[in-house]
């Protein structure tokens, strides 16, 4: 068996946990979580500690399972050991076919329109965004593919680099709260109607907790970082929390500027409306550029571990051509022809979001938050075996984390079957899992 060298240390990963779940989302997620909680600050302060307890308690599971199995890629090695080969098998081609490989692409065209509002490229042509697409799409996979530990520098400084604005915007935005009135106003007003509004908590969870996927990607790698039984851990309990406390302050920054009522009329345009009375004119391209950045970092941790999902199916003498694509390029140490296969899904699904926001299929299908609803479901059954299994645990670890990050993953997976498009989504879902058991080998 060919095998990755290790190369990435606990810096990088915990870069890939931060990296990946902030993306673009966060600049503009204060606002629907406030109007879903109909402007009441409180429950929206609620709402984000809810929203992270998938997140955390999810990571300190999978920390759990990290001490334990050290392989190629941690949550289908999680599976197998789990469930059996196949199920582990199933989950691996879930993750590159259906998880990974879609949101590799709407991240591309993610980066792409933001970068289009940057410079102004769409007004004169529309398609200009797929162009972009194209070229951001192809250049992080060359990226990934011939210089890894590139990729693995890139994403640290991309992920310091989209943490600039969140932390002005929360420090100066608290401070400017403190010292205007403006927090306390919204804190007094909010305490007047938390009772009457608590039932609006719900919905406000299940979206502040889209806000908190990616943080799985870290595990993808876990062969490949030094010192993995202890660093890889670490990295799922730091990442996780500095992602929950950067958006909790982020969303008090935005409160201390502006009424709540304010911020949700305003929807997204209220984050640009701070900036510009924290930092000047300036701020809202600057802000502009700083989202274009944190997507691409986004982008690149999803294809860095999209990647690794083909090869980690063919080092087990599965999926389609494992000899071909378990074959480790010695030169550059990365398995290329895996590469290419995940390049190639990668595309497909960027012509299908073409597709489907244009409606040639007739309808919009949501492959952007389905994908992540279906693999909350998948570590529900990795979270009951923790409980099962892990005897040597004390009783919170065995027992109180697993069944709290269950509840989350519940959370998720609930607000996911509210999703018009749930029922198209699982049927395809269904027939390409079926169709990967073509590739399944018994042996």
């Amino acid at each position: 068996m060919e095998t990755l060298k290790k190369k990435y240390g606990l810096f990088t990963a915990v870069a890939m946990v931060v990296g990946v779940v902030i993306g673009s989302g966060v600049f503009f997620k204060a606002d629907d979580v406030l109007m879903l909680t109909e402007g009441n600050l409180i429950l929206g302060l609620i709402a984000w500690g809810l929203g992270a307890v998938a997140m955390i308690f999810g990571a300190l599971v999978f920390a759990d399972y990290a001490h334990r199995i050290e392989k190629t890629n941690g949550v289908v090695d999680y599976s197998e050991a789990a469930y059996g080969k196949k199920a582990g098998y199933l989950v691996g081609w879930f993750n590159w076919i259906l998880y990974f490989s879609p949101l590799t692409a709407i991240l591309a065209w993610v980066s792409a329109r933001y970068t289009v509002t940057l410079f102004k490229l769409g007004d004169s042509n529309p398609m200009m965004v797929w162009y972009i697409s194209i070229v951001y799409l192809l250049l992080i996979y060359v990226i990934n593919s011939i210089a890894p530990k590139i990729a693995g520098d890139l994403q640290v400084g991309t992920t310091i680099i989209k943490l600039i604005p969140l932390v002005l915007i929360a420090i100066v935005g608290i401070i400017y709260g403190i010292i205007h009135g403006m927090t306390y106003d919204n804190f007094l007003e909010a305490s007047y109607t938390v009772r009457g509004k608590s039932n609006t908590l719900a919905s406000a969870v299940v979206a502040s907790a889209f806000a908190y996927e990616g943080w799985i990607v870290a595990i993808t790698i876990n062969n490949e970082i030094k010192d993995s039984k202890k660093n890889l851990p670490r990295a799922l309990a730091f990442g996780t929390i500095i992602v929950f406390l950067v958006y909790i302050t982020y969303f008090l920054g935005i409160a201390g500027v502006l009424p709540t009522t304010e911020i949700v009329n305003q929807g997204d345009e209220a984050v640009t409306i701070v900036a510009n009375i924290l930092f000047g004119p300036i701020a809202a391209v600057l802000l502009t550029a700083f989202v274009v950045i944190s997507c691409l970092g986004t982008l690149n941790g999803l294809v860095l571990a999209n990647i690794r999902g083909p090869y980690a199916l063919a080092i087990r003498g599965q999926g389609p051509l494992p000899k071909v694509l378990a074959k480790v390029n010695q030169k550059f140490q990365m398995p290329l022809r895996a590469a290419f296969a995940s390049g190639i899904v990668s595309f497909t699904y960027l012509f299908l979001w073409y597709a489907s926001l244009n409606n040639l299929f007739g309808r919009f299908i949501a492959i952007d938050e389905i994908p992540i609803v279906l693999v909350y479901g998948i570590y529900i059954f990795l979270y009951v075996y923790a409980i099962r299994k892990f005897e040597d645990l004390g009783f919170f670890s065995r027992i109180i984390k697993p069944i709290i990050a269950i509840l989350g993953a519940m959370t998720i997976v609930y607000g996911g079957l509210l999703n018009p498009s749930i029922g198209v989504y699982l049927f395809i879902s269904l027939g390409v899992l079926l169709f990967g058991l073509l590739f399944y080998k018994n042996k």
